[in-house]
């Protein structure tokens, strides 16, 4: 197995878990001054089946860095970790008294529940494609929600392509891609109802050069934009000279001619959320992907850096009437996780 493990992957000084806010409420509720200076951060540890510069867990992995930053907690990952390994890493951590464990489980599924039954007083905070299970209270669970940002997206990508032919390429068709390539589509379609979509999945969730491989033959086959759920799509944007849609991370300084715009998923209010359940002893079987809506500042869309002022304007007064609605609730984003079909 390769497994890295890191506590000091930030470079970061603990600070008192006093100088905190969740620190501050829990002292105000318990009404002893001073009595939380001695307070050990919480020991968090990371599980995650692919490098943590992956889009997806980079951004899981991101927000533990703050956290630990701040003195919250006090956190540890291993990366890499093969499916077969995931379960036995999990009680690994779970024997060395990790209170709060997170990663993600979407191919063992079973697995991973059936490690969390045995340590009902560890908290468990996994990615998942399945809801919470009452039957197991200290297993919750999480997903990117972020289609209000892809949907804005789209918008913008409809108003750019001169084809009227995008190509998307995902990593597996399980809900959490799937949403997110629905929401695109329909903003593109609010600027152009007749746009067609080549889709494709490349069956790895790290696997660059056939990202690349995949995008290069939808560029042959007329697209002249393309949603890069994967790595390598924006490489091959790049060197075809064809624009590009990011997800989950901001990569338009990297590829400046190339990302128009990005949807950006931020974990923090996930994490945050669980830190101070842990903390208060109210951590139970919940669906933790709401905090990945835009209202809940879970999502957003990336600044247009050099594209700004290249997108037209009709576009750009859509996504900001748009932004306005579905932080207000006035406007929903339709998920659907049902698995997106070529046109």
């Amino acid at each position: 197995m390769n497994q890295s493990r890191n506590t000091k992957s930030f470079g970061l000084t603990r600070r008192r878990f006093l100088g905190t806010t969740a620190g501050t409420a829990l002292l105000v509720a318990a009404g002893m001054p001073g009595a939380l200076e001695a307070a050990e951060p919480l020991k968090v540890a990371g599980i995650y089946t692919v490098p943590v510069e992956q889009q997806w867990v980079s951004r899981i992995h991101k927000a533990a860095g703050i956290a630990q930053e701040r003195g919250d907690i006090d956190y540890v990952f291993s990366e890499n970790v093969s499916n077969t390994d995931y379960a036995r890493v999990m009680r690994e951590y779970a024997e060395q008294g990790y209170q709060l464990i997170i990663g993600e489980v979407f191919a063992v599924e079973q697995e991973a529940r059936e490690v969390a039954a045995e340590y009902p007083d560890i908290a468990f905070l996994m990615g998942s494609s399945f809801k919470q299970d009452e039957a197991l209270p200290n297993f919750a669970v999480f997903d990117n929600y972020i289609q209000d940002a892809s949907y804005l997206t789209g918008i913008i990508a409809g108003s750019m392509t001169e084809t009227g032919n995008i190509g998307m390429v995902g990593g597996f068709p399980i809900p959490e891609v799937n949403r997110l390539m629905h929401a695109f589509m329909a903003g593109a379609r609010e600027m152009n109802p007749e746009i067609t979509f080549q889709v494709s999945f490349i069956g790895s969730w790290f696997d660059p050069p056939k990202a690349k491989e995949t995008a290069f033959a939808m560029i042959e086959n007329g697209a002249d934009m393309l949603y890069a759920e994967r790595f390598g799509v924006s490489d091959a944007a790049k060197e075809k000279g064809v624009l590009a849609i990011g997800n989950v991370i901001d990569t338009q300084a990297d590829y400046p001619e190339t990302v128009v715009a990005s949807a950006i998923w931020h974990f923090e209010p996930t994490l945050d959320k669980a830190i101070a359940e842990v903390r208060a002893g109210t951590f139970a079987a919940a669906d933790y992907g709401v905090y990945s809506f835009m209202k809940e500042g879970g999502s957003s869309l990336a600044p247009l850096g050099t594209f700004e002022g290249k997108v037209p304007q009709e576009a750009m007064d859509l996504v900001n009437q748009r932004s306005e609605q579905i932080k207000s609730g006035e406007f929903t984003v339709e998920i659907n996780d049902e698995e997106p079909k070529s046109s």
